[in-house]
C-alpha cells in the first residue's frame, strides 16, 4: 500500500489541471481541510447516533457479546474504504459513488448505482432527523407525541439546510464542531460510566446471559450484528465533496481511513461503557427494560446531567443530518452536471456567492421533509420506506466494489497517489465478499410469525427502489443526453501511470544536470 501524503508544494492549479484532465471545470471552492473532510465523514458515521439508536435492540437479541459485531463489521468496511480510497485517488470528482461507477463501468451502471444510493441517502436524512425528534422534545420538556416528533424533525432539517447553504467553509467548521462535541461527549460519558457506573467486569462480554434460549445463538448474533452494519458508513462522504478539498487525491483516502479508525474506536468505546453499566441484562433481554440507554444515563448523571448529554446527542444527530445532506446534494449535482437527470439544467446551477449547488440542497431538504410528514399519517409507511435506507447504501457500495473488481480484471491498475499495489485484487475481493454477506444478513427474514410481506420487508423495499430506477432508466434513457466520459478506468490509468513515469524520468534527468 502506498500513500505519499499531502505535498507541501501542492497548488490550486494542480487540482484544476487534474480535474480538467478528467473532463471537468470545478465551480466549488477548495476550502475544506483534511480535518474538516475527516470530520464530515465522522459526523456522518456518528458513533453516538448509531449506538444509541440500536443498542437496546442488539443487546436484547444477543446479550453483551453483540459488541464484537462492531469489530467484525469495522474490519469489513475498512476493506471497502481502502477500495474507495484507490478510486477517489484517481477520480477526485464531486458526487463520489456515481462518478466512480461511471468511470469504472459505464453510464447505465452509474445511473443505477447513483439512483439506489441517492434514494438511500435522502431517506436516511429523514430517519436521522425523525430519530432526533424525541431527544429534542425531551430537551425542551415537550409532551411526547407523533406530532411533536414531526415538528422537531422538521426543525432539524431546516437548521441542517441553513448550515449547508452557508458554503463549504461553514460546512467544514460545523463538521469540526460536531466532531469535537461528539468525540468529547463520547469520551466523557463513556469514561464516567466505566469509572463510576460499571456494574460488570469484562468477562460479561463473552456471556450471552440467556439470549436466544430457544434458537441458534449464531442467528441471534447475526441479528444483533445489525448495530455494526448500521454503524460503519459515512467514510464515503469524504469523497462526495472531493472538489472542495485541496490535494484531494492524497487527502481523501487518508480521511476515509481516519473515519473508520476513529469512528469505529469511539463507537466501540461508547458501546462498551453502556454494556458494562446496564444493571440487569435479563430485563433487557426479556423486554422488561425497553430503554436501557435512558436508564443508564439518568442514573449516572441525574436529570440535569442527562440534559447535558441530550445536548451532545442532538449535536450528533444534527451533524449527521448535515453531512448526509451535503453528500446527497453533491451526488445529485454530479448527476445533473453530466446531464443524467430530468431537469438537469436547473439542478446543475451553482451559486458562486455561496459556493454550493442550491437547488440540489433544496431537493436534499424537501424529500426528507416529505418522508417525515408522511410519518404523521402512517408511521407504518415510513417504516417501510426507511427499511430500505441502509440496504440501499450497502447496495450502492457493493455496486462500486463490483465495478472496481471487474475493471481490475479487465486491466485497470489504479493510478492515483494512493494504491494498494499487489494487495489490490485480494482487498477488492474481500470487500465484495464482506458486502454481499452484510446485505444477506440485512434482508434475511427473522419474523416468521408476521405476514410474509413484513418478514421480507427489507428485501421487498430494495427490489421496489431498484426496480423503479431500472424502469426510469429504460423509459427515460437519461444517459442519451450525457457526453461525459464513461468506462475509461483501464485506459486512463495507463495514461496517468505513463505520465507519472515520464515526469519522474524528467525529474531524474534534471537532477543529473
Amino acid at each position: 500500500m502506498t500513500d505519499t501524503g499531502a505535498r507541501a508544494d501542492h497548488s490550486p492549479d494542480t487540482d484544476a489541471r487534474q480535474l480538467a484532465d478528467l473532463g471537468y471545470t470545478s465551480e466549488f471552492r477548495r476550502d475544506m481541510s483534511l480535518w474538516a473532510n475527516f470530520s464530515l465523514g465522522f459526523t456522518y458515521l456518528s458513533p453516538v447516533v448509531g449506538i444509541y439508536t440500536l443498542f437496546a435492540v442488539s443487546l436484547a437479541a444477543a446479550g453483551p457479546p453483540m459488541i464484537w459485531s462492531l469489530v467484525i463489521v469495522g474490519l469489513g468496511q475498512l476493506l471497502v474504504a481502502l477500495v474507495f480510497g484507490e478510486i477517489v485517488s484517481q477520480y477526485p470528482i464531486a458526487g463520489g459513488i456515481y462518478p466512480w461507477a461511471r468511470r469504472l463501468w459505464g453510464q447505465k451502471w452509474a445511473w443505477m448505482t447513483g439512483w439506489v444510493y441517492a434514494i438511500a441517502l435522502l431517506v436516511t436524512i429523514a430517519s436521522v432527523v425523525y430519530g432526533a425528534g424525541p431527544y429534542l422534545a425531551s430537551l425542551l420538556d415537550l409532551t411526547a407525541s407523533t406530532n411533536t416528533t414531526v415538528v422537531c424533525a422538521l426543525v432539524m432539517v431546516v437548521v441542517a439546510t441553513v448550515i449547508n447553504l452557508g458554503g463549504t467553509r461553514v460546512l467544514g467548521i460545523a463538521a469540526v464542531i460536531g466532531f469535537g462535541t461528539e468525540i468529547l461527549g463520547a469520551l466523557v460519558v463513556g469514561g464516567w460510566l466505566l469509572i463510576a457506573e460499571r456494574q460488570h467486569d469484562f468477562g460479561a462480554l463473552f456471556d450471552s446471559f440467556g439470549a436466544a434460549p430457544e434458537g441458534s445463538y449464531l442467528a441471534a448474533f447475526l441479528a444483533a450484528g445489525l448495530i455494526g452494519i448500521f454503524q460503519y458508513y459515512g467514510f464515503e462522504a469524504c469523497g462526495d465533496v472531493a472538489e472542495e478539498v485541496p490535494d484531494a487525491s492524497r487527502r481523501i483516502p487518508k480521511a476515509m481511513r481516519m473515519t473508520i479508525y476513529v469512528g469505529g474506536a469511539a463507537a466501540t468505546f461508547v458501546c462498551l461503557a453502556l454494556v458494562l453499566a446496564v444493571p440487569d441484562f435479563g430485563a433487557v433481554i426479556s423486554g422488561a427494560d425497553a430503554d436501557p440507554v435512558g436508564g443508564v444515563l439518568t442514573t449516572a448523571f441525574g436529570s440535569f446531567g442527562a440534559k447535558v448529554v441530550l445536548v451532545v446527542v442532538l449535536v450528533s444527530f444534527l451533524s449527521c443530518a448535515m453531512s448526509l445532506q451535503a453528500a446527497a446534494s453533491r451526488l445529485i449535482y454530479s448527476y445533473a452536471r453530466d446531464r443524467m437527470l430530468p431537469g438537469s439544467g436547473l439542478l446543475a446551477r451553482f451559486s458562486h456567492q455561496r459556493g454550493v449547488p442550491p437547488y440540489t440542497l433544496v431537493v436534499a431538504a424537501v424529500v426528507p421533509t416529505v418522508v417525515v410528514l408522511v410519518s404523521g399519517f402512517s408511521e407504518d409507511a415510513v417504516t417501510k420506506i426507511v427499511s430500505f435506507a441502509v440496504l440501499g447504501i450497502y447496495l450502492g457500495f457493493q455496486m462500486v466494489v463490483l465495478a472496481a473488481l471487474r475493471a481490475r480484471l479487465k486491466g485497470w491498475r489504479p493510478a492515483g497517489p494512493f494504491t494498494l499495489g499487489r494487495w489490490g485484487v485480494a482487498v477488492n475481493a474481500g470487500a465484495l465478499v464482506y458486502g454481499v454477506a452484510a446485505i444477506v444478513n440485512m434482508v434475511w427474514p427473522r419474523t416468521p410469525d408476521a405476514p410474509w410481506y413484513d418478514d421480507y420487508l427489507v428485501l421487498l423495499s430494495g427490489v421496489v427502489v431498484a426496480g423503479a430506477g431500472l424502469l426510469l432508466m429504460m423509459t427515460l434513457r437519461p444517459y442519451r443526453h450525457s457526453t461525459a466520459t464513461a468506462g475509461d478506468a483501464a485506459t486512463a490509468g495507463e495514461a496517468m501511470t505513463a505520465g507519472d513515469a515520464m515526469t519522474a524520468g524528467d525529474a531524474i534527468s534534471r537532477e543529473g544536470e
